[in-house]
């Protein structure tokens, strides 16, 4: 008879979601889906506010990265202004997303998917966590800790809390960094950078056992979508233009404007999940992609820092084209960890740092604003109007996990469909099809709004699992 599996929750993943797999009557995987079961709807919460409260209200879509949302939405709502802020105060920015990628890259690695790689992906999950991996590991654990409390600290000395900071406004920052804040992350770098280095030694002598998962992990080919920077197609995480790659590495489009996002990326719905799929507008619903850290190191031509382009070259020798395993996210990451200690050195260099002019004051001279950068699982897009009083009266908003969408359910299948049989189903092979979303990092708690009617399934169910009703809209 046919069976469906389910795995809900999903453990080790920022927000909620459940995994079923569909077996036919031979125990044979015929499908696999990944339902995202939460719905936030920030887009309508933000009908009828001040456009100049959306950074700080955005900021407290996620506790995880405030940060990302916070540069996004700051950039839409600089561009209703109409106005170029200060450069000091664009890499007053960019210092401050470069420590919420570190510190979000610091949860994913160490905290979510480091049990599977240092225990193995059949371990017991009474051990598989984070507190088998202190125990196990503390050498390991504690320089996941340290990681994340750096960029943390930095977020704080910055902005004045480790989340949902308010320092990023429309035109700028609020305050200048001051010369005693500027020593203290300056002091944290070098312990910072080593962390970095030598997690990246230990990981690239382990990965090789992981060899059957790489093959089957969301390997198939797709487009890869991202920012690089204007000049020299070097990695950005603040700005630059949209470029995208085919499985083979080859550019499909480049320098595309962020803001003209609408004439490349569609999005559609399905009746079983809250969260949308966009896809490559012009090749239709076939045009999967992926964003995040393994797509950004696919497009660029450089890192643009010396140790990064080192781990940069050797990263992309893994493949004659694009790398393609989604389990390839977590070496990707700990590139960009490394990219982004050394990128904050260098604007924290800038003799110009320290200026007291970080801000551009004007009034809305636009009704229409569109910020992008990028956030560490991917390309953030937030698109807002606003009514002749400044009023927001359409939020759009494209988080990365939605991007990843479309990957994230070809990933699932391919696992399930390669570890299960339903003759004999064990929990290592489950732990498998949870360790593919785990690759690429979700983030569902931001990811998840509104679309015309959205779906929704209810189900009655007894005490011991039969479901008893549903009710679907």
């Amino acid at each position: 008879m046919p069976k469906t599996i389910s795995i809900d929750p999903i453990t080790r993943i920022e927000g909620h979601a459940k995994i079923t797999i569909h077996l036919d009557d031979q125990g044979k995987v015929d499908d696999a889906f990944f339902h995202v079961t939460q719905y936030r709807g920030f887009e309508k919460l933000c009908e009828g506010r001040p456009f100049y409260e959306m950074p700080s209200l955005m900021a407290r879509i996620c506790g995880i990265c405030p940060v990302s949302h916070l540069m996004a939405s700051a950039k839409a709502c600089d561009a209703l202004l109409a106005v170029q802020i200060p450069e000091t105060a664009a890499n007053l920015r960019r210092i401050m997303n470069l420590a919420q990628i570190v510190q979000s890259h610091a949860l994913s690695f160490f905290h979510l998917s480091s049990p599977d790689l240092l225990m193995g992906m059949d371990a017991d999950p009474a051990v598989r966590n984070i507190f088998g991996v202190a125990q196990q590991h503390p050498y390991l654990a504690k320089d996941g800790i340290a990681l994340r409390k750096f960029g943390q600290e930095i977020i704080e000395l910055l902005g004045g809390k480790r989340i949902h900071p308010a320092w990023v406004v429309p035109g700028g920052v609020s305050d200048p960094l001051n010369e005693d804040r500027h020593a203290t992350i300056m002091a944290a770098l070098p312990e910072a950078k080593q962390i970095a280095i030598r997690t990246l030694d230990w990981f690239k002598t382990v990965v090789d056992n992981y060899r059957e998962e790489i093959r089957t992990f969301g390997n198939f080919p797709t487009l890869f979508m991202g920012l690089v920077s204007e000049d020299d197609n070097s990695l950005s995480f603040y700005d630059g233009r949209i470029r995208i790659v085919d499985s083979t590495g080859n550019i499909v489009a480049d320098r595309l404007k962020p803001e003209k996002y609408q004439d490349y990326i569609e999005e559609s719905v399905a009746p079983w999940t809250y969260l949308k799929f966009p896809y490559y507008k012009p090749m239709g619903p076939e045009g999967v992609y992926r964003v995040g850290p393994l797509a950004r190191l696919n497009l660029i031509d450089r890192c643009g820092t010396p140790l990064a382009d080192q781990e940069w070259a050797e990263f992309r020798s893994l493949e004659r084209g694009a790398v393609l395993s989604s389990f390839h996210f977590h070496y990707a990451r700990l590139v960009e960890i490394l990219y982004c200690v050394e990128r904050m050195e260098q604007l924290l260099n800038d003799p110009e740092i320290l200026s007291d002019h970080v801000r551009s004051y004007a009034s809305p001279n636009r009704s229409e604003g569109i910020g992008v950068s990028e956030a560490p699982r991917g390309t953030l897009m937030h698109h807002y109007k606003i009514d002749e009083n400044g009023l927001i009266t359409t939020a759009n908003l494209i988080i990365a996990t939605g991007h990843n969408n479309m990957a994230m359910n070809k990933g699932v299948k391919q696992v399930a469909k390669h570890y299960i049989n339903g003759s004999k189903i064990e929990e290592g092979m489950l732990n498998r099809v949870e360790a593919v979303i785990r690759t690429f990092d979700p983030c569902l708690s931001c990811s998840t709004h509104a679309v015309g009617q959205m779906p929704l399934q209810v189900q009655l169910m007894a005490a011991d699992g039969e479901v008893i009703d549903v009710l679907q809209r």
